[in-house]
């Protein structure tokens, strides 16, 4: 009878439990084992290491999971409504943190496909800044006055980006105008020799000088040389600076609009303004 009693009841049960911690030991091992192969696999690839952190976190809570309902299961026990509790749970959790996970979608691909990296300077969605830090959530950056800003990820993926830290040279856009009376020819070659003393602007391309319209005062020039990137902070305003001052020395006027008074007429009529 006892024999009957284990053999029929006991033994199942100690068979299905055995099974059952056999599942878990080794899904928990698997797990262990798993997660740095895993993540060796994605860092050779070329993944950002937070990403590559979240994926390998992620894949691993999920297996884990699936280890649990596995283990269950040989139990004896109905996992359709523990699977279908944690579908549920999970639906109740995403449309709570709707935007919360927008961001995390955002940064995953932001961390993808790279539009930016940390420590290039990027214009966006009106903001403008170093980045500093690419989370999954939200993006840190300094402002030129060092102010930090944390902008949302979606925010900034969804976004035109301008990026100026992708190129290693950039093109000025500078102007001046020169009096009328001035020698064009003569001016384009006096900016030409800022250009040839300063270092910082690149012989090629070459700098371009053009006349771009016929002003109220001035003739005025469009001005384009090519510079590195990393000049670009003070190179404009020392180039400006370098122009006007080789200007004056050679005789090139800078107009400014004036203001002519004339005098009274010969009836006493008041004096009339005009401008040149």
């Amino acid at each position: 009878m006892e024999e009957g009693f284990f053999s029929v009841y006991l033994l199942p049960w100690i068979i299905k439990i055995l099974i059952a911690v056999a599942i878990a030991v080794g899904g928990h091992y698997i797990a262990k084992l798993g997660a740095p192969w895993l993540n060796r696999l994605l860092s050779s690839r070329g993944l950002d290491k937070m990403l590559v952190g979240f994926a390998v976190a992620i894949t691993r809570t999920a297996f884990l999971l699936f280890v649990a309902i596995a283990a269950l299961s040989q139990l004896g026990l109905d996992t359709t409504s523990l699977v279908a509790l944690v579908a549920g749970a999970g639906i109740a959790v995403g449309l709570a943190l709707k935007d919360s996970l927008g961001n995390f979608a955002a940064g995953v691909m932001l961390l993808i496909f790279r539009p930016f990296k940390a420590g290039d300077f990027i214009i966006t969605s009106g903001l403008m800044g170093t980045v500093n830090e690419i989370g999954i959530f939200h993006t840190r950056m300094n402002t030129p006055d060092n102010i930090e800003l944390i902008a949302p990820n979606s925010e900034l993926y969804t976004a035109a980006i301008s990026n100026y830290s992708v190129r290693d040279t950039r093109r000025l856009d500078l102007s001046v105008g020169i009096d009328y009376d001035d020698d064009i020819a003569r001016a384009k070659d006096l900016i030409m020799q800022v250009f040839e003393e300063d270092d910082r602007v690149l012989k090629e391309p070459a700098p371009v000088i053009l006349v771009d319209q016929f002003g109220a005062s001035s003739v005025d020039l469009i001005i384009r040389p090519w510079v590195r990137a990393s000049d670009m902070p003070m190179i404009k305003s020392d180039l400006q600076q370098q122009i006007k001052e080789t200007f004056d020395a050679n005789g090139i006027t800078i107009p400014f609009p004036q203001l002519v008074v004339s005098g009274t007429g010969d009836e006493g009529e008041p004096a009339k303004a005009t401008s040149s």
